[in-house]
């Protein structure tokens, strides 16, 4: 079953709670037909904003550290929460359901193109909001979408190289940049172990869980162990331990990790960092909101600009910048 298809389920299911509260609304409480609509709604509305705040509550258990440049006011927490809430019924209630992988090319543009890999239990769709930025840009990209939902990491390998090459070849490129979310950016890692690196100029993993994340003990799927972390101190599972040991360093230098340390789903945050890597962290920003929120729009707009003007060498601009 696809994203796409197990989210028109879970909305059809929300449709039919909210019907039923407003139905039992009317019988039992004489409630209006407004009325009725309103507690319906506002009722699934309310388990939603349950379930991302028990996100936090679960994250804040297995947390890192916070810096304290980084560390934010009540207010700010608040506020941090509701884009997260926001973002996610956005993401999942509209976008997702509706989309289709995409191909947009813009023919004499100077950057690399760009291919966006989404995360777990996620589609293409999750990019509706960088897509524009891209556009804006004449910035050529595509999308692509991981399937089977809760398959091995490593069997979306054969799909990235096909989505990579067709994407080069359409835009007439050499190399390219991976912009990947969550799981997406262990996906690429991955991608990169078996078809090699010489395809891609940068890869930026935005809140991708490196090694691990405690809250993977609650997903399904092949891909959520491979994603396990046991304890804020503890192990990585094998998965990971074998993917960062077939890793040169030229390959870290190739990769830019950007995360929060107020992610609601990695967990220990700093399970983000990853040695050898460009890391760069902000505060304020929940999981799904990495994928919307204007500042790390900003910043993984940056990073591609700065391919676009590097000299070609990937380990040049690595060295620039300098490694966090």
């Amino acid at each position: 079953m696809s994203s796409r298809t197990l989210l028109r389920l879970i909305l059809l299911v929300q449709a039919l709670a909210a019907l039923g509260i407003g139905a039992a609304g009317v019988r039992w409480l004489g409630l209006n037909g407004w009325q009725a609509a309103a507690l319906g709604l506002g009722s699934v509305a309310l388990v939603r904003l349950a379930i991302n705040a028990n996100n936090f509550l679960m994250a804040a258990r297995a947390a890192s550290p916070t810096p304290p440049e980084h560390r934010i006011t009540p207010g700010a927490a608040l506020k941090m929460y509701w884009e997260e809430f926001s973002t996610s019924m956005l993401t999942t209630s509209w976008h997702m359901p509706r989309a289709r992988a995409r191909t947009r090319m813009y023919p004499g543009s100077t950057a690399p193109p760009v291919l966006l890999v989404h995360g777990y239990g996620c589609n293409s769709g999750y990019w509706a909001h960088l897509a524009p930025r891209l556009d804006a840009a004449r910035i050529s990209h595509a999308t692509l979408d991981l399937e089977p939902l809760t398959g091995d990491i490593d069997g979306y390998a054969a799909r990235m190289e096909e989505a990579a090459q067709r994407l080069c070849a359409q835009a007439g490129a050499a190399q390219l940049i991976v912009v990947a979310h969550s799981m997406g950016g262990l996906a690429a890692r991955a991608w990169m172990r078996t078809h090699g690196v010489g395809r891609v100029a940068r890869l930026i993993t935005l809140g991708t869980p490196h090694h691990g994340t405690c809250l993977a003990a609650f997903g399904l799927g092949i891909n959520a162990g491979q994603m396990r972390r046991m304890g804020v101190a503890g192990p990585e599972c094998a998965w990971l331990n074998a993917l960062a040991g077939g890793e040169a360093p030229e390959v870290r230098a190739r990769i830019v990790s950007l995360y929060s340390h107020h992610d609601n789903i990695i967990a220990p945050q700093t399970s983000s960092e990853l040695p050898g890597a460009r890391n760069l962290a902000l505060g304020g920003v929940g999981h799904v909101a990495l994928g919307r929120n204007p500042r790390v729009l900003d910043m993984v707009m940056s990073e591609i600009e700065a391919v676009r003007s590097d000299s070609g060498n990937p380990t040049a601009m690595h060295h620039q910048h300098g490694v966090n």
